[in-house]
C-alpha cells in the first residue's frame, strides 16, 4: 500500500472518533516519514507506507491526542514541544496573544501565569523583540517543557521560567512589576463533560477550577494590582460562557474590562486595565 492509500484508510478508521480524521492521518503519516505535512503531500504520496504508521493510527483511534503522539503542536506560527505535563496549545488561545500584541508596549516586561508549554509568553516575545518575560508554573515538569521550547525558539536570553503557585503566600515577592500579565488559567467546571482526548490525556490541574470553573480567577484577579505597573494590562483567557462572571470579578478588584472574541465569534479574552 502506498502513502496515499494508507492515509485514506486511516482517515476512514479515525472518522469514528475524530472530527479531523483526514488531518490526523496526514499528520501521523508525515511524522512517520520524518517530513513536514506539506512536503509529504507534494512529494511522498506514491511511496510505500512506512513501518510504524499503523501503530500511531491505533493510538489515535484510542483517543490519544495527535500532539502527544507526534510530540509537538503549531501555535501562532511556531512549533512547540508538548507532553502530557502541559496543555496542548490551541488556536483559540491565539486570541490572547493577539490581544496582548495589540495592547502592550513594544518593550514590555511580561509575566505568564501558568505558563505550561510557554506558548503564550514565547509567541508574544517572538513578535516583540524588545520585550522580555517570566513564566511561572506550579508543575516542574511543565517548566522543563517551557524552557526547552524557549531554547529551541532562540528566546533563551529573554525569558526565564520559575516554579511558583499563585495560591501560595509570597509567591510573587521577588518578581517585581510588569507591563503585561498573560494567563490561561484552569476554567473548566469540575463536573463538565469533556472529550476523552482531553479528560484522559491533559493535566487536570490545568483544566478544572471548582464547580463553576471560576476558582482560579477568584485567586488571580485580586493579586493583579500588585503585579502590574501603571498604564499596564492583564489578558486572561475565559470560557465561552464566562464573560459576565469573570468581568464581575475583575470590576470588583477595580479593573476596566474589554472583551475580545476568537475567530469563531466566541468570548475568549478579557483585557483588564
Amino acid at each position: 500500500m502506498n502513502v496515499a492509500d494508507a492515509v485514506r484508510a486511516a482517515a476512514e478508521r479515525l472518522a469514528v472518533t475524530s472530527d479531523t480524521a483526514r488531518l490526523d492521518a496526514e499528520l501521523l503519516m508525515a511524522h512517520t516519514l520524518g517530513v513536514s505535512r506539506s512536503d509529504m503531500l507534494l512529494r511522498h504520496m506514491r511511496v510505500s507506507e512506512p513501518a510504524g504508521f499503523e501503530g500511531l493510527v491505533a493510538r489515535r483511534a484510542a483517543r490519544e491526542p495527535v500532539a502527544h503522539i507526534v510530540g509537538h503542536q503549531e501555535f501562532f506560527g511556531l512549533d512547540f514541544t508538548v507532553t502530557p505535563d502541559t496543555l496542548i496549545p490551541r488556536g483559540d488561545s491565539e486570541t490572547i496573544v493577539q490581544a496582548a500584541l495589540d495592547t502592550a508596549r513594544p518593550d514590555a516586561r511580561v509575566l505568564d501565569m501558568g505558563t505550561g508549554s510557554g506558548a503564550l509568553l514565547l509567541a508574544f516575545l517572538d513578535r516583540r523583540p524588545g520585550s522580555s518575560g517570566i513564566g511561572i508554573d506550579a508543575c516542574a515538569a511543565a517548566l522543563d517543557v517551557a524552557a526547552n521550547n524557549c531554547e529551541r525558539l532562540g528566546l533563551a536570553g529573554r525569558a526565564r521560567f520559575l516554579e511558583a503557585s499563585w495560591l501560595e503566600d509570597g509567591w510573587s515577592n521577588d518578581l517585581g512589576r510588569f507591563d503585561l500579565v498573560l494567563c490561561n488559567p484552569p476554567y473548566v467546571e469540575a463536573d463538565a463533560e469533556l472529550e476523552p482526548d482531553v479528560r484522559a490525556y491533559e493535566p487536570a490541574s490545568a483544566l478544572f477550577a471548582g464547580p463553576e470553573g471560576l476558582d482560579a480567577y477568584r485567586a488571580i484577579v485580586p493579586q493583579l494590582g500588585k503585579l502590574l505597573l501603571p498604564d499596564s494590562a492583564a489578558v486572561l483567557e475565559i470560557g465561552a460562557r464566562q464573560e459576565e462572571a469573570v468581568s464581575a470579578i475583575a470590576r470588583e478588584s477595580g479593573f476596566s474590562v474589554k472583551l475580545e472574541r476568537d475567530l469563531a465569534g466566541r468570548p475568549r479574552a478579557l483585557i483588564l486595565t
